[in-house]
């Protein structure tokens, strides 16, 4: 059975979307993990050259993460990301398509510019509704990083020990800790990735270089990838160090942007290029490619 483009239900396609998320999420989150922790390095230090913030890299980070604390180290906080996913993927997905077809024009496919604003928004209303699962998943992942660093046992032992223990210390305003950064990101990766992919897509199938198959998704996902790593590494490095930390080191996401350049240098702010890059590449291929086949499958039109 094929539907209509007006005629789709919602619901079906909001369980598309978490399905695709879930698979894409549990895929790479080794490598998220991995981001996070390199994020997070030097924070600690006063001055670059101190011990603690000596130079590292990606495959230095993963294999202390396996040695430190086991394989299933590089899972810790995929609970909570899951649970984040939930919300954040079908909001930002779902209201793209809504706020796209709602965009004025002669009938043809919206501007780019159009297309990276709608996307930018969608962003930003999925971040504010999945923020605190956002905090808890980040704040499971800096646990390691904590206990490296000194701190006998984890603070928290689970997603619901994390939430209980955030309300009761930092208050219901404090489930939004690093809610400006956050959207900020969430802004800039839904503005490169979403409206990369609808662009890139419509460039590969529109000039013939594909169908509109799987070799079309595999293509319009890389170009996403990388454009919204390029814009959103500084955001997300400033969204880390603000939602882990649970004492105040950081007046404000500026506070925080000025002092890492200070301590660490300009190169500080994309630190995390590639493993973001490795996971959004290989995220966005495997939620993108599930995704269009969940529909095809459902009798829905491609996104």
């Amino acid at each position: 059975m094929r539907w209509s483009s007006e005629l789709e239900p919602t619901y079906v396609k909001i369980l598309l979307t978490s399905l695709s998320a879930m698979a894409a999420e549990t895929a790479t989150f080794p490598i998220d993990i991995t981001k996070t922790r390199l994020q997070l390095h030097g924070q600690f230090s006063a001055t670059p050259s101190a011990t603690g913030a000596r130079p590292t890299n990606a495959l230095r980070v993963a294999a202390g993460i396996i040695r430190d604390e086991g394989l299933l180290g590089l899972y810790q906080g995929l609970p909570p990301a899951i649970i984040r996913h939930l919300f954040y993927t079908p909001i930002r997905i779902v209201g793209y398509e809504y706020l796209r077809s709602a965009v004025p024009g002669d009938g043809s496919s919206p501007s780019l510019s159009s297309k990276a604003l709608v996307g930018g928004l969608s962003g930003v209303i999925a971040q504010v509704v999945a923020s605190p699962a956002d905090l808890v998943k980040v704040r499971m992942q800096a646990d390691g990083h904590l206990v490296s660093q000194g701190l006998r046992q984890p603070r928290y032992s689970s997603p619901i020990d994390a939430l209980n223990k955030i309300l009761r210390v930092e208050g219901f305003r404090g489930l939004w800790r690093g809610l400006l950064p956050n959207v900020q990101r969430a802004f800039l990766v839904n503005m490169g990735e979403l409206a990369c992919y609808d662009q890139a897509k419509g460039f590969v199938t529109g000039n013939g270089i594909a169908d509109d198959n799987i070799y079309a998704h595999t293509l319009a996902s890389v170009m996403s990838g990388l454009s919204a790593t390029t814009l959103s590494c500084p955001a997300d490095v400033v969204k880390t160090r603000m939602m882990s930390q649970a004492a105040i080191r950081y007046k404000n996401s500026y506070d925080c942007l000025v002092t890492t350049v200070r301590v660490e240098g300009i190169r500080a702010l994309w630190k995390g290029f590639f493993p973001t890059w490795t996971r959004l590449g290989p995220w966005q291929l495997v939620f993108w490619v599930s995704y269009e086949k969940f529909r095809q499958l459902a009798g829905f039109s491609s996104f």
